[in-house]
C-alpha cells in the first residue's frame, strides 16, 4: 500500500539515511518515525521537517501526487525569503521536553515551527554562529531541572552530539518519552539525574536511552 509512511521509508532508504538521523533532523523520537513508517501513526506535525531533510515536497509525501523532488534553486529561494538579514533561523523540536516525567510527542500540536534570533544574541549565547541545522530549540516542561531551568524555558540543543560525551545535560528519549536531564556515568552504568532533588536519579537499561542532542543550558532563553 502506498502511504505517507511507505513513501518516507522508501525515500529514506533510497538516500541511505538512517531512521535515527531522519528523526533527529525532524526533532522527533525514532519510535515516532518508526510508527509513522509502519502505518501505526497516520500523520505527524513534523512532516515538513521530514520532507525538508529528504529534499522532497511535503505535498508529495502527504498525497503521493505532484512534483516530488525539491530543486536546489527552490531551496535557496525559500531560505533567502524566510530569514531576515542579521538573524539566524532555528528549527523547533516537535512538542516539548519533560523536566519531570517525560513528554510523549506523537502528533504534538506544533504552534511555533521556527524561531529567528539576532546574530549578536546567538554569538553572545553560544560564542559562534552554528551551521544550519546543527542547533535546534525545544521548550522544557516541568520542575525537575529547577533552578537550572524553569518550566517553559527555551533550551538550545546541539544535535551534532548524539552520543554520551561525558557527564552533562542532554535531550534524551527514554521509552518513547522525551526529557532534558543530566547523564552521569557511574560504576554500574549510565544514570539519569535531575537537578531538583525531589526527583530521584535512576538507571535505565542501556537500550532504552536515545541521545537526541546535548542541552546547552548555559545559553538558555526564557519563555517566549
Amino acid at each position: 500500500m502506498d502511504t505517507i509512511g511507505s513513501r518516507i521509508r522508501a525515500e529514506r532508504e533510497a538516500q541511505e539515511i538512517s531512521r535515527n538521523e531522519l528523526a533527529k533532523a525532524a526533532g522527533i523520537a525514532a519510535t515516532t518515525l518508526s510508527n509513522l513508517e509502519l502505518g501505526l501513526s497516520k500523520s505527524s506535525t513534523a512532516l515538513h521537517k521530514i520532507a525538508r531533510r529528504l529534499g522532497v515536497h511535503v505535498d508529495w509525501l502527504e498525497t503521493g501526487k505532484g512534483k516530488k523532488r525539491v530543486t536546489a534553486d527552490a531551496v535557496a529561494s525559500v531560505a533567502e525569503i524566510e530569514t531576515r538579514p542579521g538573524y539566524v533561523r532555528f528549527d523547533v523540536f516537535e512538542g516539548g521536553a519533560g523536566m519531570g516525567v517525560g513528554v510523549v510527542n506523537d502528533d504534538y500540536p506544533e504552534v511555533v515551527q521556527t524561531i529567528e534570533v539576532a546574530e549578536w544574541e546567538v554569538r553572545r549565547k553560544l560564542g559562534y554562529l552554528p551551521r544550519p541545522g546543527r542547533i535546534q530549540l525545544i521548550t522544557g516542561r516541568g520542575p525537575s531541572m529547577r533552578p537550572k531551568l524553569e518550566d517553559g524555558d527555551i533550551i538550545w540543543i546541539d544535535t551534532s552530539v548524539d552520543y554520551f560525551d561525558g557527564d552533562d545535560y542532554y535531550l534524551i528519549n527514554v521509552g518513547g518519552e522525551t526529557q532534558i536531564k543530566m547523564l552521569q556515568k557511574r560504576g554500574d552504568g549510565l544514570w539519569v539525574v535531575s537537578v531538583n532533588t525531589d526527583f530521584p536519579a535512576y538507571r535505565p537499561d542501556a537500550d532504552e536511552v536515545t541521545i537526541l542532542g546535548k542541552a546547552l543550558i548555559h545559553a538558555g532563553l526564557r519563555k517566549f
